[in-house]
């Protein structure tokens, strides 16, 4: 069915700014509101020592299919400056946008000067967008003295609003790391705080309406005009606990990469991503690293798109049909050397990446927490914690060792891991699998939920009871803050009061460091 939204959707979505006139080039220009053309705001992110990325989507009508530009090839102006004003024009030039990319732009410019800020804006039809704020990465063999980093994941639009954005642009940070789970595909649920807009989607134009309705949100918009960001996938870009070719239903392998298609096109089209990214079907390569200078090396990992098939799952019924646990007793299938979360090709290059240059720091950014963690069955709690997560690392935990087997064969330096999925904070301590009574190699710091929710009561309890971990938190949204120095890494958990409220006040829940060439955590 094609959904159609009411005049109500459509004028009373939120706007980012008030309309206002500006005069560029000796023509006048709206911006705004009024200038409805970029009514999805802008973005930049990939920043590189010499560019950057520079997105926006044109949706006159964003909440109508096609965004209300139907077949048009729209041309498109952009600028760079290294002012507010675009008095000091550095950069520009012209693009088009097409019905094929959902009138969405890449503008991948180069020539600019490393670890510098910039302004953008785009103008078309008369119309200016806002004006967006990036940044470029230091030069390769540049000393840096600091960067910092504000990362989050899981922000369903239904349960709550993006006041962790506002806080998270307040921290004026140098880069925005998003893990996973930038929309929610469900069905509209009309209790909920913000009902989704558009029904479940499983093709195209769905997707594109379902990112329309969270990219019209103002604080979400904010964010992404604050600074570049560097983004990856989880499950709910696509279907819930999908793995590569199959749904959480195993239904029809064609008819689910069919949407995983739709859903991968629709996710580019709405992400301040190079054309290296762009689908090829069912088929994108998001995984790829960012230096920043001499001080850190940041690798982004796709846990979902190659990953195998989930072990231990019960056998098919006498009509073939299967059925997905999210939760198994061990068996020996989850323990099988080849079982993959990353594939083959991926897994061969990231070997590359841990053994290569070795910068100060190196992160690994990643959806699913990677720390051993057995978990209580709600519906058998008196077996205590011995039931697998088969959706996160803990069902594939020889591809989890192969990692930290390589980070000590290569002497991967500092490695911190950066993970989302779980809607909760937890800070942690990872071991070499062939010392697991050792001294800590690396630690892994799961930075919460924008606004997803993780009502577990067990959560805690079982967190406390399991080696590694050092914090856990589940009742509380937010985010995290990374501040790295040449001799430390400083993590911050950042709670909301309440994430239902668009204007919640926020504090510091936890903070750590790891000291440089000191593997472990310690509470600050």
């Amino acid at each position: 069915m094609t959904f159609r939204p009411s005049r109500r959707q459509i004028i009373g979505a939120p706007m980012a700014m008030a309309p206002f006139v500006i005069a560029s080039g000796g023509m006048a220009l709206v911006r705004g509101p009024a200038a409805p053309l970029f009514s999805l705001g802008v973005a930049s992110g990939e920043p590189s020592a010499d560019g950057v990325v520079l997105w926006t989507r044109l949706a006159p009508e964003p909440l109508a299919p096609g965004g209300g530009l139907g077949d048009a090839r729209v041309p498109v102006r952009w600028e760079v400056a290294e002012d507010e004003q675009f008095r000091r024009i550095v950069r520009r030039g012209e693009v088009r946008a097409t019905p094929e990319d959902g009138h969405s732009l890449h503008v991948e410019v180069g020539g600019l000067r490393p670890a510098h800020v910039y302004h953008y804006r785009f103008l078309s039809l008369g119309q200016v967008s806002p004006v967006g704020r990036t940044r470029t990465a230091p030069a390769a063999d540049a000393t840096v003295d600091r960067l910092r980093i504000c990362y989050g994941s899981c922000q369903k639009y239904e349960v709550g609003h993006y006041a962790a954005w506002t806080h998270a642009i307040a921290e004026d940070p140098d880069l925005i790391l998003f893990l996973g789970d930038y929309i929610y595909e469900g069905a509209p649920n009309p209790k909920a705080l913000r009902p989704h807009l558009n029904p479940e989607p499983f093709d195209l134009p769905g997707y594109r309406l379902r990112y329309a309705s969270y990219k019209l949100d103002p604080l979400l918009q904010a964010a992404h005009a604050a600074a570049p960001w560097m983004t990856i996938w989880d499950d709910h870009e696509v279907a819930n606990d999908y793995a590569g070719q199959w749904d959480q239903h195993y239904g029809d392998p064609a008819r689910f990469l069919a949407r995983r298609a739709a859903a991968y096109q629709a996710y580019w089209e709405h992400m301040p991503l190079r054309r290296a990214s762009h689908p090829a079907g069912p088929w994108a390569r998001l995984y790829r690293r960012l230096d920043w200078g001499r001080l850190a090396r940041i690798v982004m990992l796709d846990d979902r798109q190659y990953r195998d098939d989930r072990p231990c799952q019960p056998a098919p019924d006498a009509n073939g049909q299967r059925r997905y646990d999210y939760l198994v007793a061990d068996c020996g299938a989850r323990h099988a050397p080849n079982l993959s979360m990353l594939g083959a090709r991926q897994e061969g290059w990231l070997n590359e990446e841990l053994g290569g240059r070795q910068a100060r720091w190196n992160l690994l950014a990643q959806q699913t927490l990677m720390t051993p963690f057995p978990t209580i069955d709600p519906k058998q709690p008196d077996k205590g914690a011995m039931f697998h997560s088969v959706d996160r690392w803990e069902g594939f935990p020889a591809a989890r060792d192969r990692i930290f087997r390589r980070w000590v064969a290569a002497g991967t330096a500092n490695p911190i891991v950066l993970s989302g999925d779980i809607h909760a904070f937890a800070a942690t301590d990872l071991r070499d699998p062939d010392r697991p009574d050792g001294a800590p190699i690396a630690s892994e710091f799961v930075g919460g939920s924008i606004t997803s929710l993780n009502p577990d009561p067990l959560f805690k309890s079982t967190a406390a009871a399991t080696t590694g971990f050092h914090y856990a938190e589940n009742l509380v949204r937010g985010y995290g803050r990374i501040d790295l120095s040449g001799g430390h890494c400083d993590v911050t958990f950042r709670g909301l009061a309440d994430a239902r409220d668009p204007r919640s006040p926020i504090a510091d829940l936890a903070r750590f460091t790891v000291e440089a060439g000191r593997p472990g955590l310690q509470m600050a």
